[in-house]
């Protein structure tokens, strides 16, 4: 097909996976950037106070939470833990993303295997410049050095899924001043709430 490149398929895919998700009454911070709040018609469906892990166990959720904030980090706008991601992720990995579970799962056991080894400490109780560090290393470090394979593809992964939450949420198409996300946020409700399916307004006239 005309102009479906691998950007263009891969920001096609994106939305879709996103615009999915957003269907689930469970999150509490996530929300979809182009889902609708209804002005002047009902209210918006009550959020949920706490977000429950479905798939992740609550460490290894909580590590996810980490890692998403130490890649978009909060500075004087909102970071990829103020808008939710980890909820975002855990939601695509219960919900068939084979490439979140069992890599997600292995790269984290790599995780906490190179904190304890590095530091003594499991990766959440470390300090944020010694988690920095770690990631650093995969990041940026040796394509070459050996034993690092692994963390680099972890890296990529969960790189991959904290920029796919937050620039489908709403926090983050805010903070790109992205022009269409008042327009696809904020839709008016339909005035004629006594006869919903207009079967006793008049004709058009012709």
């Amino acid at each position: 097909m005309a102009n479906q490149g691998a950007d263009r398929r891969a920001v096609l895919e994106m939305l879709a996976k996103a615009a999915a998700a957003s269907q689930f009454p469970g999150f509490s911070r996530w929300a979809f950037a182009q889902q609708h709040e209804h002005t002047g018609g009902a209210a918006a469906p009550e959020r949920a106070a706490h977000y429950k892990p479905t798939y992740y166990s609550e460490s290894e959720y909580h590590t996810i939470d980490i890692l998403t904030g130490l890649i978009i980090p909060k500075d004087e706008s909102p970071g990829a833990r103020e808008a939710g991601v980890s909820e975002f992720i855990d939601f695509m990995a219960a919900h068939g993303e084979e490439q979140l579970r069992e890599p997600m799962r292995s790269g984290l056991r790599w995780l906490e295997g190179t904190a304890r080894k590095r530091y003594g400490a499991s990766f959440a109780k470390l300090s944020q410049e010694q988690q920095i560090e770690i990631l650093n290393g995969v990041a940026k470090g040796n394509q070459e050095a050996a034993g690092e394979e692994e963390g680099r593809r972890f890296f990529r992964l969960i790189r991959r899924y904290t920029v796919m939450g937050y620039y489908t949420s709403r926090i983050g198409l805010a903070e790109l001043d992205y022009p269409g996300l008042k327009f696809y946020s904020e839709s008016p409700a339909c005035p004629h709430k006594d006869d919903p399916e207009h079967r006793h307004l008049p004709a058009p006239k012709v």
